[in-house]
């Protein structure tokens, strides 16, 4: 008689409490089948990417993480961007359902609507347990969805504006940003600028304060990114990811990843990940 398959071990991560009572009682009847074992809950994706990285480096190690998108600090696309290989089954829940082709980018196993319907959970399961027992099915998907990937991302960056074009004076570039606050902006040099990001549909940029002990502070900004591109010194500044980009002189470390990608390590220690391609001209830029 064949032995029981082992259930596979999952990781719960959504900012709502609610949200995680609900999916752990639709849960529960697979736990009670001996499907799954629940084995945490993160309420962060800086917390949810400690918990699965120090379950890499045990013995039992996650096998699924039904993963927020929306959520503060690290949302989800970021938090399976920055997991090391082998990574976790994702099964991304959201509300939201304008995201879905940036969850196959991030090879998803399945992306379900909140609120979760009973009968598309356990298709999810079954999907989930069909990869977990079919390693070359699983190796057969990453590698087509790396191919995909690949592919979208060249169109992206083919639609993103050239800087070139849209700023070749330099008088044009920026010499300084101002910062929104309560009642007042503030004045900084674009020196200072360490990077630029969007999460959410949202522009942040990323200050290096002044003081003995180097950090960063988060400003969000009403522009949008490819208008704040076009008005930076290419020589300085580049698009190192479809939503983010760094000031080169602020890189202190370049830090091989997964992918052929490269996590960047910057100034006051802030973190950003490379896309694939962005890598490559990164590293031919800084002449590596």
């Amino acid at each position: 008689m064949a032995d029981a398959p082992t259930p596979l071990r999952t990781l719960l991560v959504d900012d709502e409490p609610l949200a995680r009572q609900r999916l752990t009682r639709q849960l529960t009847p697979f736990v009670e089948a001996g499907r799954l074992a629940l084995v945490g809950e993160a309420a962060d994706g800086v917390d949810a990417l400690d918990l699965v990285t120090r379950a890499q480096q045990s013995s039992a190690p996650i096998d699924v993480l039904f993963l927020d998108i929306q959520m503060p600090g690290l949302d989800g696309f970021a938090v399976v961007e920055r997991l090391a290989p082998p990574r976790p089954q994702v099964v991304f829940v959201t509300a939201h359902d304008d995201r879905a082709v940036e969850a196959f980018r991030a090879s998803a196993v399945d992306y379900l609507l909140k609120p979760v319907e009973a009968e598309r959970l356990a298709e999810t399961i079954a999907r989930v347990e069909s990869r977990a027992t079919d390693r070359a099915s699983v190796d057969a998907r990453a590698a087509y969805v790396d191919r995909v990937a690949d592919l979208l991302e060249t169109l992206e960056e083919r639609a993103q504006p050239d800087p070139a074009q849209t700023a070749t004076d330099e008088a044009d570039y920026l010499r300084q940003l101002s910062l929104p606050g309560r009642d007042r902006f503030t004045i900084v040099p674009v020196h200072r600028l360490v990077a630029a990001e969007v999460q959410d549909g949202l522009t942040s940029l990323y200050i290096l304060d002044e003081g003995e002990a180097p950090s960063v502070s988060r400003h969000v900004v009403t522009h949008p990114l490819d208008a704040l591109e076009a008005r930076l010194d290419p020589a300085r500044f580049m698009r190192v990811h479809r939503s983010a980009l760094v000031n080169l002189d602020h890189i202190r470390e370049m830090v091989s990843w997964f992918s052929g990608r490269y996590k960047l390590l910057l100034s006051g220690g802030h973190e950003v990940l490379a896309s694939r391609s962005r890598s490559r001209t990164l590293r031919d830029r800084l002449s590596l």
